[in-house]
């Protein structure tokens, strides 16, 4: 099953482990492993990589990046084929992931010479450059019927699906907002009308996915193997000149 109705899929740039994340999937359908369990795993990728990083094995450290952003598809579409949707799932995905994009920069700026104002800053793009990323996919998935388990504002705690806890998902939650809560709000203001908006062009997502996870961690293996470690931090901070084009852009349309 699909985040989007299939006349208004795009070329999602950011979702190229999802063919995979289908495959391992479907293969653990019948079995017991569940959505959180497969969590589980890409976070155990991550820290992989992240070691590998430290000990500048960054082949080894590419590869786990890569097989995160599949395992990161392979939980949603696990919840989905098995019908198990949970916010339980949706928040600890998402508090991992920014738990270990704080860990890769860190190991980043610690294996390199850039300053850890630089690293900061960097850290702080590619948050936002994701955030805005969701923000207009999750509208979109709204607005067309698709895919709904996360929502376009995070206001109030949701209420516990079938087979999850409450006491889990207002924990959750609560990290949730302490994590994402000034990344969401920021992005809310430079674009407090897209909510409303009805038009999201197939050029405009696509161009808005390079933001998206699996392409930042795709740009990091790459410059890492390719030797231009040390420009990371600068190529983010760089290239969130374009959250203000996207965003120009989709005021205009």
């Amino acid at each position: 099953m699909s985040k989007l109705p299939l006349e208004h899929r795009f070329l999602d740039l950011s979702d190229y482990g999802r063919y995979f994340g289908k495959s391992i999937a479907n293969s653990l359908k019948e079995t017991s492993f569940t959505p959180i369990d497969v969590t589980i795993w890409f976070i155990i990728s991550g820290l992989l990589a992240i070691v590998f990083i430290l000990l500048e094995l960054y082949w080894g450290a590419a590869f786990f990046l890569i097989f995160k952003s599949i395992l990161d598809a392979a939980d949603g579409e696990l919840a989905r084929v098995k019908k198990t949707p949970s916010h339980t799932g949706r928040y600890l995905d998402s508090i991992a992931d920014i738990i270990l994009n704080i860990f890769i920069f860190t190991a980043l700026w610690y294996s390199s010479q850039a300053s850890f104002i630089s690293c900061f800053l960097g850290f702080l793009a590619i948050q936002l450059q994701g955030t805005l990323y969701n923000y207009y996919y999750v509208i979109l998935r709204n607005n067309l019927n698709g895919d709904t388990t996360s929502r376009v504002f995070e206001i109030d705690c949701p209420i516990a699906m079938k087979g999850e806890k409450q006491k889990n998902v207002n924990l959750l939650f609560r990290i949730y907002k302490v994590l994402y809560g000034v990344f969401d709000k920021t992005i809310y203001r430079l674009d407090p009308t897209a909510a409303k908006s009805k038009r999201f062009p197939k050029l405009l997502m696509t161009g808005v996915s390079t933001f998206g996870l699996g392409f930042q961690l795709f740009v990091i293996s790459a410059m890492l193997v390719l030797g231009f470690k040390e420009f990371i931090f600068s190529f983010f901070l760089w290239y969130s000149i374009l959250i203000f084009v996207f965003i120009g852009i989709r005021k205009l349309l």
